[in-house]
């Protein structure tokens, strides 16, 4: 049996391929290759002070500092609740809480295209840079949503980020799909913020479908591009050992996307018992001159219901033996760690199972990484508590949710809400 202890872990996998590095000691970074700046801590283990102020409950009506990522109510502000007791318990909790931060940006940036990104703040969040609003509020407390603020910032010079969160949603059909519920309704920043920084030109994100006979269809978005680009690709194993040739195709700056395909030589198929990957160099080229580059892990498997029989993931058939799994600590709510997704999954291996359900809402993304490279079927799930959103603020989710999970081998089933 597996000793399991919580302890600080050396090195957090991301989606892609990035640098993660400080403000100061710039000078020689590599432009091509996005890099990763938090403004926030990176796990419930690892946080930062903001300025913090909340309406309504304990310790409300003045600035003090709050830890971020976290829930606020596991800070000691703002009321408990739990799911459609918040209800009955308005107007306390409805609060809403006030964030700042400071930040620095080089000017060597000046040329660079600054993204904010909010892993998942619960629930409405309005944000603002140097005393503008960057963009339309967020409503919906699971997803990761970003920002372009390249425009707002002051190169070489202190920032200000301002972020009010909202609790209840102004959209109730959001409160009823995510905290009209049995499970705890908690509020505030729980997972991390950071800056992505990328060229001008770049790759915005890709979507892969590999399947087991070695096909690989990949689907590039860019942004920004010229003229004449082109996209080239590059598959091997996490070791780096190729698998084929490079393979490319032109850039059409008229389309949202690229699509490239290429066939690969018996890939070694992903799966719980044998959950094998590999990774994909993506680079956005002008001429020989690579402009930007990311790289995303993967898995060959193919994926089948089939009707009147039964589900089948590489040719073969698959009984699902699982359990749900909430994202959840008791010191600290819905902000979690990596070092908690390894326990559960590890957890649920030991006992022979071979899949878990996301109840109800999506996972943090470190859990994802390690049903993938541990070998776990994941449902992931929507979140709507016997309630649904609302069709126009569902289909954002719905895509912000599909844009940042799907190239996980692991997912093999998308649930539409409880």
């Amino acid at each position: 049996m597996r000793n399991y202890r919580i302890g600080i872990i050396d090195t957090i996998l991301l989606a892609i391929t990035v640098f993660v590095v400080s403000t100061a000691g710039v000078a020689q970074e590599d432009n091509r290759i996005t890099k990763i700046i938090h403004l926030s801590g990176t796990d419930k283990d690892h946080r930062v002070d903001w300025d913090f102020k909340i309406d309504k409950g304990r310790k409300s009506g003045e600035w003090s500092k709050i830890a971020v990522p976290s829930n606020w109510e596991l800070e000691g502000f703002g009321i408990y609740t739990y799911g459609h007791d918040w209800r009955r318990l308005r107007p306390e909790s409805a609060a809403i809480g006030q964030y700042k931060h400071q930040f620095s940006v080089p000017k060597e940036w000046k040329s660079q295209t600054i993204e904010l990104v909010f892993e998942g703040v619960m629930t409405d969040t309005k944000v603002m840079v140097n005393g503008k609003l960057v963009g339309p509020v967020h409503q919906g407390g699971f997803y990761r949503f970003k920002y372009d603020i390249t425009r707002f910032l002051k190169f070489g010079e202190e920032n200000l980020l301002e972020v009010e969160v909202k609790n209840a949603s102004d959209n109730d059909s959001v409160n009823r799909a995510e905290k009209d519920a049995d499970f705890w309704a908690f509020a505030g920043i729980y997972r991390p913020v950071y800056l992505e920084v990328k060229p001008k030109e770049y790759i915005d994100r890709v979507a892969i479908d590999a399947k087991a006979d070695g096909s690989f269809k990949m689907d590039v978005f860019t942004e920004n591009i010229k003229k004449g680009r082109t996209i080239e690709a590059k598959i091997s194993d996490l070791e780096g050992q190729s698998l084929g040739s490079v393979f490319s195709t032109e850039a059409d700056r008229t389309l949202e996307k690229a699509t490239l395909n290429y066939q690969a030589e018996n890939p070694q198929l992903w799966s719980p018992e044998f959950p094998n990957r590999y990774q994909v160099e993506v680079s956005l080229k002008d001429g020989n001159e690579v402009l930007h580059t990311i790289t995303q892990k993967f898995g060959f498997r193919t994926v089948e219901l089939r009707a009147k029989d039964g589900f089948y993931v590489n040719g073969e058939k698959v009984k699902f033996k699982g359990v749900n799994r909430h994202s959840f600590w008791p010191s600290s709510g819905r902000s979690a760690s990596r070092a908690l997704s390894i326990m559960d999954v590890e957890l649920m291996k030991d006992m022979n199972m071979n899949a878990v359900r996301m109840s109800h809402y999506p996972p943090s993304q470190h859990f994802l990484e390690v049903t993938d490279s541990l070998g776990l079927f994941v449902i992931n799930e929507l979140t709507g508590w016997q309630n649904a959103y609302d069709t126009e603020v569902g289909k954002k989710l719905v895509k912000e949710l599909i844009i940042r999970d799907v190239n996980h081998p692991s997912i093999v089933i998308w649930a539409n809400g409880n």
